[in-house]
């Protein structure tokens, strides 16, 4: 039997969406990427009339899957959810590449998908699908409005299902999926929009300081704070810090580079940090040159056991084998520190790990804040190392040089000393994260570097890029020719009409997927390998860009880079760099280089108590 459906006012369908729009924005949503659809028509009036007002930033995008890595990336660089808003039926399922990076990445996230009411679920009603599922496994909450439409909500209601939406999206930060069921006839006419904007006026003031946007006990994490045992270390022993890549909430990061700073003061210990870390502070023992020099370039002093050396681990591990092996040897007590992140990050299952954050954890260690002597057998330790890394660093230099053809591994290492100092660099995450956590040595602290690391893939590798632009401004993005064609669409988001976005993308077109040349992917016969694992493929990625009129200049030799990048990066929007490189030369240079730093021989003075 069929149903009739209520009556509602087409105006109604514009009054919600507005209504629940305005009261996220009261909690501190400021951009809203935009896909087409009718279904989610009153969405798009209402985010289009608050654009006009200066209200909301809003982006439009026709493809779903990119526009969600667009609003992630817009997410990443500003710390607060950007929403992105989509039709009912497939449109929803091409949202999950993008929501599980923001749920393993621990990024805000808003997904405002428009569905069917109830009376046309399950009975053949098209478009309609059980898209409430499709993302839940992987968002902190899901949030719906009414059955029978989004109308049908008081403002009481649209506050309190904005309110949990920020709520569980920026407390233990990761994807909120907002389901919304909207009535026919969904699009009231012209004439009636115009009388509802004259009538409207905006809510004052906001929200943005609200506890709903601190820090809060994470869903599921078990145990209160306050109730889990905090492990100790001992600053007065040796021990190691390993900074891996920052994931917390943007106003603790502050707290956390302070009690870093403090930490290492008060112990001595040397640092190996991860460049997606993105450490502002100066570390006097930071070791850049961890990933090349272990392990048998950074060996313990004399009278030092395995099982006396203490780790620190902060956040997810580097993508490091050689770090996670000697991890994995070490016997000594290891403790991790996360900033809110309840699930395990420990896959070696070697570590204590606790989610209160440094600057908490900090607090209960009892260090003080004079001034101390870092123990002698420490001072050996950090002296020894921080020598080697100026010596690999010094090596590297001559075995690198900045001329001829281009490897990859000069080719970080020159980028390294040519980029000005304060551009942020976003590294795709196959080969680039890898080689620039090797080999670009040179950078300047405090560039901001980000990778997309939390599941590691590839599907939106220049929507990501072009979210990072929109807000933090000129942006480089690294990436391999794979991962640039596996989301060629977003060049849509750059060549879109008044985007402007400026970001650069330095393409490293090795003729398919370097990565898998490092890797013991062995395949008989020989020719089997290009056919299933490295998949080169025939389009010019220059000629792509054009069509989507983004400009573009290939670099023929290292000598080149510079120019070139003063080219791309004096564009107003943008812009393609193009190196090409030899997949199979360079993945036995890494194998040489590593070898031979590892045959290096350096000063063992230091190294002796």
């Amino acid at each position: 039997m069929l149903i009739d459906p209520p009556v509602t006012e087409p105006i109604a369908n514009l009054q919600a969406a507005v209504g629940l729009l305005e009261a996220l924005r009261q909690h501190g949503l400021e951009r809203v990427v935009l896909c087409p659809g009718s279904r989610s028509g009153p969405l798009a009036l209402a985010a289009g009339g608050l654009a006009r007002r200066g209200l909301l930033t809003l982006s439009t995008a026709v493809d779903e899957r990119s526009a969600a890595f667009l609003a992630l990336g817009s997410s990443t660089a500003s710390g607060k959810a950007t929403a992105l808003i989509t039709t009912s039926g497939t449109a929803v399922a091409n949202l999950l590449p993008a929501a599980v990076e923001a749920d393993r990445s621990c990024q805000p996230l808003l997904l405002l998908t428009a569905d069917r009411p109830r009376r046309l679920k399950d009975c053949g009603a098209n478009q309609t699908v059980n898209q409430e599922a499709f993302l839940q496994p992987v968002c902190r909450w899901l949030g719906c409005g009414p059955d029978d439409g989004l109308a049908g909500a008081s403002n009481v209601e649209l506050q309190g299902l904005a309110e949990q939406a920020w709520h569980h999206a920026h407390g233990w930060p990761g994807p909120v999926h907002l389901n919304l069921a909207f009535e026919e006839p969904l699009h009231p006419s012209a004439l009636e929009q115009e009388a509802f904007w004259r009538s409207w006026t905006a809510m004052e003031g906001t929200h943005h300081d609200r506890q709903s946007v601190n820090a809060v006990q994470p869903p599921g994490s078990g145990v209160a704070l306050n109730e889990s045992p905090i492990p100790r270390l001992d600053p007065e022993q040796p021990g190691v810090v390993v900074v891996g890549p920052w994931r917390g909430l943007p106003q603790t990061r502050a707290a956390f580079d302070e009690a870093l700073l403090s930490w290492q003061r008060r112990s001595g210990w040397p640092v190996l940090v991860d460049p997606l870390a993105s450490v502002p502070v100066a570390l006097s023992g930071q070791v850049r040159g961890w990933d090349l020099l272990l392990p048998q370039q950074l060996p313990l002093p004399a009278g030092l056991a395995r099982d006396q050396l203490q780790v620190l681990r902060l956040g997810p591990l580097p993508a490091s084998r050689r770090l996670e092996a000697w991890l994995n040897a070490s016997s000594g007590p290891q403790v991790l520190i996360t900033e809110g992140e309840p699930r395990s990050l420990d896959p070696l299952q070697k570590a204590q790990q606790w989610s209160g954050g440094l600057a908490l954890w900090l607090q209960h260690q009892q260090v003080g804040d004079g001034a101390y002597a870092v123990p002698a057998l420490t001072q050996v330790l950090a002296d020894a190392w921080q020598q080697r890394d100026q010596q690999l660093m010094a090596w590297l230099e001559q075995r690198l040089p900045f001329s001829g053809l281009v490897s990859e591994p000069a080719l970080m290492q020159g980028l390294a000393r040519c980029l000005p100092p304060q551009l942020p660099v976003m590294l795709a995450a196959s080969s680039p994260v890898r080689d620039w956590q090797a080999f670009a040595l040179p950078d300047a602290k405090g560039r901001r570097c980000v990778s997309f690391r939390g599941a590691s893939g590839i599907d939106g590798t220049l929507s990501l890029g072009f979210g990072l632009a929109s807000v933090q401004g000129r942006t480089l993005l690294i990436t391999g020719d794979l991962a640039l064609l596996h989301d060629s669409n977003g060049w849509l988001h750059g060549s879109a009409a008044g985007a402007d976005l400026p970001l650069l993308v330095l393409l490293i077109d090795n003729g398919g997927g370097g990565i898998f040349q490092q890797l013991p992917v062995p395949a008989a016969p020989a020719q089997a390998f290009e056919q299933l694992f490295a998949m080169p493929q025939s389009v010019d990625p220059l000629a792509l860009a054009a069509a989507h009129g983004v400009p573009g200049r290939q670099i023929a030799c290292l000598e080149d880079l510079p120019q070139a990048l003063e080219w791309g990066l004096a564009q107003a929007g943008p812009a393609l760099l193009r190196v090409c490189t030899e997949r199979e030369a360079d993945a036995a240079l890494r194998i040489v280089l590593r070898r031979e730093v590892q045959a290096l021989t350096m000063a063992e003075s230091s190294v002796q108590p």
